[in-house]
């Protein structure tokens, strides 16, 4: 299904909320990017990222086991690189650590 120019930008604003919350699983998140683009898995991955569909449909499972260089290929299209991202917690003891 084809997305209107609005519709992408909501679908990116929500995407990026839920990445930056830590409510999106690798797998959702990259099924999510796809979906923005209207795309197949065998389109995503040719074309836009340059993998394997089958990489590409482990990884939407979370059962893949994807590379940095391949993370980074991923979100490219998206403005994302692979980083350290601090750990959000509830217990101000566990900050430290």
């Amino acid at each position: 299904m084809k997305l209107t120019p609005e519709q992408i930008r909501e679908q990116r604003q929500l995407l990026k909320q839920g990445i930056e919350k830590g409510e999106l699983t690798l797998g959702q998140a990259v099924r999510q990017m796809r979906k923005i683009t209207g795309m197949n898995q065998k389109e995503y991955a040719q074309k836009i990222v340059g993998i394997s569909p089958r990489i590409l449909a482990e990884i939407e499972r979370d059962a893949g086991n994807p590379t940095l260089e391949t993370l980074n290929k991923i979100g490219r299209p998206f403005g994302y690189r692979v980083g350290f991202v601090q750990k959000q917690t509830t217990d101000r003891t566990e900050a430290g650590k």
